[in-house]
Protein backbone atom coordinates (compact mmCIF):
# COMPACT_ATOMS: atom_id res chain seq x y z
CA UNK A 1 0.00 0.00 0.00
CA UNK A 2 1.74 3.02 -1.33
CA UNK A 3 -0.87 6.16 0.27
CA UNK A 4 0.37 8.39 -2.39
CA UNK A 5 -2.51 8.98 -4.43
CA UNK A 6 -5.05 7.54 -2.47
CA UNK A 7 -8.17 8.50 -0.47
CA UNK A 8 -7.82 7.93 3.05
CA UNK A 9 -10.51 7.94 5.84
CA UNK A 10 -9.33 7.82 9.38
CA UNK A 11 -11.69 8.08 12.39
CA UNK A 12 -10.83 9.46 15.57
CA UNK A 13 -8.87 11.31 13.52
CA UNK A 14 -8.83 14.64 15.24
CA UNK A 15 -6.79 14.27 18.36
CA UNK A 16 -3.75 11.83 19.68
CA UNK A 17 -2.88 8.76 16.67
CA UNK A 18 -5.42 9.72 14.37
CA UNK A 19 -4.44 13.25 14.14
CA UNK A 20 -0.97 12.05 13.96
CA UNK A 21 -1.76 9.63 10.83
CA UNK A 22 -3.95 12.13 9.05
CA UNK A 23 -0.79 14.53 9.04
CA UNK A 24 1.81 11.60 7.96
CA UNK A 25 -0.92 10.18 5.35
CA UNK A 26 -0.71 14.20 3.97
CA UNK A 27 2.85 13.85 3.92
CA UNK A 28 3.15 10.43 1.82
CA UNK A 29 0.55 12.59 -0.97
CA UNK A 30 -2.84 11.39 -0.05
CA UNK A 31 -4.84 12.74 -2.93
CA UNK A 32 -7.50 13.31 -0.09
CA UNK A 33 -8.06 12.34 3.42
CA UNK A 34 -11.37 12.63 5.28
CA UNK A 35 -10.89 13.74 9.01
CA UNK A 36 -14.06 11.95 11.10
CA UNK A 37 -14.45 12.25 14.96
CA UNK A 38 -17.06 12.84 16.97
CA UNK A 39 -15.15 16.25 18.30
CA UNK A 40 -16.29 18.12 14.97
CA UNK A 41 -14.40 21.41 15.71
CA UNK A 42 -11.29 19.43 16.09
CA UNK A 43 -11.48 17.51 12.87
CA UNK A 44 -12.55 20.56 11.10
CA UNK A 45 -9.08 22.11 12.56
CA UNK A 46 -7.03 18.69 11.13
CA UNK A 47 -9.11 18.77 7.73
CA UNK A 48 -7.33 22.38 7.27
CA UNK A 49 -4.33 21.14 8.27
CA UNK A 50 -3.97 18.41 5.82
CA UNK A 51 -6.71 19.95 2.88
CA UNK A 52 -8.71 17.20 3.83
CA UNK A 53 -12.63 16.65 4.48
CA UNK A 54 -13.99 16.99 8.13
CA UNK A 55 -16.77 14.89 9.00
CA UNK A 56 -18.34 14.74 12.95
CA UNK A 57 -18.72 11.38 13.41
CA UNK A 58 -20.24 9.04 16.48
CA UNK A 59 -18.78 5.74 15.39
CA UNK A 60 -20.98 4.12 18.07
CA UNK A 61 -23.78 4.59 15.60
CA UNK A 62 -24.44 2.29 12.75
CA UNK A 63 -25.87 4.99 10.56
CA UNK A 64 -23.14 7.42 11.20
CA UNK A 65 -20.81 5.64 10.09
CA UNK A 66 -23.21 4.42 7.05
CA UNK A 67 -23.00 7.79 6.60
CA UNK A 68 -19.66 8.97 6.75
CA UNK A 69 -19.07 6.07 3.61
CA UNK A 70 -21.66 8.15 1.86
CA UNK A 71 -19.83 11.58 2.49
CA UNK A 72 -16.25 10.27 1.67
CA UNK A 73 -17.44 8.62 -1.83
CA UNK A 74 -19.66 11.90 -2.55
CA UNK A 75 -16.61 13.93 -1.91
CA UNK A 76 -13.85 11.96 -3.43
CA UNK A 77 -15.66 9.37 -5.26
CA UNK A 78 -13.55 6.65 -3.98
CA UNK A 79 -12.05 5.54 -0.91
CA UNK A 80 -8.52 3.33 -0.89
CA UNK A 81 -7.54 3.08 2.90
CA UNK A 82 -9.69 3.26 5.74
CA UNK A 83 -8.41 3.61 9.42
CA UNK A 84 -10.83 2.73 11.56
CA UNK A 85 -8.88 4.03 14.54
CA UNK A 86 -11.84 6.09 16.87
CA UNK A 87 -12.02 4.03 20.73
CA UNK A 88 -12.69 4.36 24.10
CA UNK A 89 -12.11 3.26 27.36
CA UNK A 90 -13.62 3.00 30.76
CA UNK A 91 -11.80 2.00 34.33
CA UNK A 92 -13.23 -1.16 36.36
CA UNK A 93 -14.16 -5.00 36.48
CA UNK A 94 -16.92 -6.58 36.35
CA UNK A 95 -19.13 -4.28 38.07
CA UNK A 96 -18.72 -2.29 35.30
CA UNK A 97 -22.30 -1.10 34.76
CA UNK A 98 -24.08 -2.55 31.61
CA UNK A 99 -24.13 0.59 29.59
CA UNK A 100 -20.68 1.32 29.79
CA UNK A 101 -20.39 -1.99 28.50
CA UNK A 102 -22.42 -2.08 25.65
CA UNK A 103 -21.17 1.63 25.20
CA UNK A 104 -17.71 0.00 24.86
CA UNK A 105 -18.54 -2.67 22.64
CA UNK A 106 -20.19 -0.40 19.75
CA UNK A 107 -17.23 1.99 19.83
CA UNK A 108 -14.49 -0.43 20.31
CA UNK A 109 -15.96 -3.84 17.96
CA UNK A 110 -19.14 -2.58 15.76
CA UNK A 111 -17.94 0.78 14.66
CA UNK A 112 -15.27 -1.93 12.70
CA UNK A 113 -18.02 -3.93 12.00
CA UNK A 114 -20.30 -1.24 10.35
CA UNK A 115 -17.45 0.48 8.41
CA UNK A 116 -16.31 -2.74 7.08
CA UNK A 117 -19.66 -3.82 5.93
CA UNK A 118 -20.34 -0.18 4.63
CA UNK A 119 -17.12 0.37 2.66
CA UNK A 120 -16.37 -3.10 1.48
CA UNK A 121 -18.74 -3.30 -1.81
CA UNK A 122 -17.04 -0.09 -2.69
CA UNK A 123 -13.48 -2.05 -2.50
CA UNK A 124 -14.24 -5.26 -4.14
CA UNK A 125 -15.57 -3.43 -6.72
CA UNK A 126 -12.38 -1.27 -7.06
CA UNK A 127 -10.74 -4.98 -6.81
CA UNK A 128 -8.08 -3.14 -4.10
CA UNK A 129 -8.39 -1.10 -1.05
CA UNK A 130 -6.89 -1.85 2.72
CA UNK A 131 -8.17 -1.67 6.19
CA UNK A 132 -6.18 -0.89 9.40
CA UNK A 133 -8.08 -1.47 12.76
CA UNK A 134 -6.51 -0.09 15.16
CA UNK A 135 -6.64 -2.44 18.69
CA UNK A 136 -4.34 -2.21 21.23
CA UNK A 137 -1.42 -4.23 23.29
CA UNK A 138 -4.19 -4.76 25.36
CA UNK A 139 -6.00 -6.87 22.43
CA UNK A 140 -3.03 -9.23 22.32
CA UNK A 141 -2.37 -9.24 26.24
CA UNK A 142 -4.86 -7.47 28.35
CA UNK A 143 -5.79 -4.45 30.18
CA UNK A 144 -5.21 -4.60 34.00
CA UNK A 145 -7.01 -1.63 34.67
CA UNK A 146 -9.88 -2.24 32.43
CA UNK A 147 -12.19 -5.46 31.19
CA UNK A 148 -14.24 -3.99 29.29
CA UNK A 149 -11.25 -2.23 27.33
CA UNK A 150 -9.35 -5.76 27.44
CA UNK A 151 -12.64 -7.62 26.12
CA UNK A 152 -13.23 -5.16 22.98
CA UNK A 153 -10.13 -4.61 22.03
CA UNK A 154 -9.44 -8.40 22.04
CA UNK A 155 -12.43 -8.78 19.61
CA UNK A 156 -10.94 -5.64 17.26
CA UNK A 157 -8.16 -8.21 16.88
CA UNK A 158 -10.53 -11.03 16.53
CA UNK A 159 -12.23 -9.28 13.72
CA UNK A 160 -9.39 -7.84 11.44
CA UNK A 161 -7.75 -11.35 11.38
CA UNK A 162 -11.16 -12.39 9.82
CA UNK A 163 -11.58 -9.99 7.44
CA UNK A 164 -7.94 -10.48 6.40
CA UNK A 165 -8.67 -14.51 5.84
CA UNK A 166 -11.91 -13.64 3.67
CA UNK A 167 -10.53 -10.70 1.59
CA UNK A 168 -6.75 -10.97 1.27
CA UNK A 169 -7.25 -13.11 -2.19
CA UNK A 170 -9.73 -10.59 -3.31
CA UNK A 171 -6.65 -7.73 -3.39
CA UNK A 172 -8.15 -6.17 0.10
CA UNK A 173 -5.27 -5.60 2.85
CA UNK A 174 -5.85 -5.18 6.18
CA UNK A 175 -3.38 -4.63 9.58
CA UNK A 176 -3.89 -4.70 12.96
CA UNK A 177 -2.04 -1.90 15.41
CA UNK A 178 -1.67 -2.60 18.56
CA UNK A 179 0.47 0.17 20.88
CA UNK A 180 1.24 0.20 24.35
CA UNK A 181 1.68 2.96 25.95
CA UNK A 182 1.09 6.57 23.65
CA UNK A 183 1.56 10.02 25.13
CA UNK A 184 -2.00 11.25 24.60
CA UNK A 185 -4.70 12.15 26.51
CA UNK A 186 -5.73 8.42 26.93
CA UNK A 187 -3.46 8.47 29.53
CA UNK A 188 -4.30 9.02 32.98
CA UNK A 189 -0.79 9.89 34.84
CA UNK A 190 -2.80 9.76 38.24
CA UNK A 191 -3.23 6.04 37.21
CA UNK A 192 -0.46 4.14 38.39
CA UNK A 193 -1.62 1.33 35.47
CA UNK A 194 -1.35 4.11 32.95
CA UNK A 195 1.70 5.54 35.08
CA UNK A 196 3.32 2.07 34.08
CA UNK A 197 2.56 2.29 30.55
CA UNK A 198 4.13 5.66 30.12
CA UNK A 199 7.32 4.56 31.19
CA UNK A 200 7.90 2.95 27.82
CA UNK A 201 5.39 5.11 26.26
CA UNK A 202 5.73 6.20 22.39
CA UNK A 203 4.72 9.57 20.79
CA UNK A 204 1.78 9.56 18.33
CA UNK A 205 3.93 10.68 15.67
CA UNK A 206 6.19 7.66 15.99
CA UNK A 207 3.04 5.33 16.13
CA UNK A 208 2.10 7.02 12.33
CA UNK A 209 5.03 6.38 10.86
CA UNK A 210 5.26 2.81 12.30
CA UNK A 211 1.91 2.36 10.46
CA UNK A 212 3.43 3.44 7.25
CA UNK A 213 6.33 1.22 7.47
CA UNK A 214 3.94 -1.80 7.73
CA UNK A 215 1.68 -0.54 5.17
CA UNK A 216 4.50 -0.61 2.55
CA UNK A 217 5.17 -3.97 3.45
CA UNK A 218 1.43 -4.57 4.23
CA UNK A 219 2.16 -6.80 7.49
CA UNK A 220 -0.41 -7.57 9.57
CA UNK A 221 0.32 -6.91 13.17
CA UNK A 222 1.70 -3.31 13.45
CA UNK A 223 3.62 -2.91 16.75
CA UNK A 224 4.84 0.17 17.44
CA UNK A 225 6.45 -1.52 20.79
CA UNK A 226 8.72 -4.27 20.24
CA UNK A 227 8.46 -5.92 24.00
CA UNK A 228 4.45 -6.36 23.04
CA UNK A 229 5.52 -8.59 20.47
CA UNK A 230 7.81 -10.36 22.86
CA UNK A 231 4.97 -10.39 25.39
CA UNK A 232 2.64 -11.75 23.23
CA UNK A 233 4.74 -14.58 21.96
CA UNK A 234 5.83 -15.71 25.51
CA UNK A 235 1.66 -15.66 25.78
CA UNK A 236 1.54 -18.28 23.13
CA UNK A 237 4.17 -20.34 24.79
CA UNK A 238 4.04 -19.95 28.49
CA UNK A 239 0.24 -19.44 28.75
CA UNK A 240 0.06 -20.16 32.52
CA UNK A 241 2.83 -18.57 33.53
CA UNK A 242 2.50 -15.09 31.75
CA UNK A 243 -0.91 -15.18 33.33
CA UNK A 244 0.65 -15.39 36.69
CA UNK A 245 3.29 -12.83 35.97
CA UNK A 246 0.46 -10.47 34.87
CA UNK A 247 -1.40 -11.62 38.09
CA UNK A 248 1.92 -10.47 40.25
CA UNK A 249 2.02 -7.28 37.85
CA UNK A 250 -1.62 -6.49 38.89
CA UNK A 251 -1.35 -6.99 42.56
CA UNK A 252 1.74 -4.46 42.91
CA UNK A 253 0.04 -1.44 40.38
CA UNK A 254 -3.25 -2.37 42.79
CA UNK A 255 -0.88 -2.07 46.09
CA UNK A 256 0.59 1.22 44.75
CA UNK A 257 -2.77 2.36 43.88
CA UNK A 258 -3.98 1.55 47.42
CA UNK A 259 -0.88 3.54 48.99
CA UNK A 260 -1.66 6.61 46.71
CA UNK A 261 -5.33 6.38 48.08
CA UNK A 262 -4.14 6.65 51.27
CA UNK A 263 -2.13 9.19 51.31
CA UNK A 264 -4.32 11.29 49.41
CA UNK A 265 -6.79 10.43 52.21
CA UNK A 266 -4.10 11.42 55.35
CA UNK A 267 -3.53 14.42 52.84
Amino acid sequence: MDVRDKVVMVTGGAHGIGRAICQRMAEEGAAGIVVADLDGAAACTVADEVQGVAVTCDVGERAAVEELVDRTLQAYGRVDLVVSNAGITVKGGIDTPDDQWQRMWDVNVMSHVWLTRAVMPHLLEQGSGYLLYTSSAAGLLTEIGSAAYSVTKHGTVAFAEWVSVHHQKQGIGVSCLCPAGVATDFLDLDDPIHQFLHMSSVTPEQVAENVIEALREETFLILPHREVGEFFAYKTTEYDRWLKNFARLNEKLQRTAAKRAASTEDS
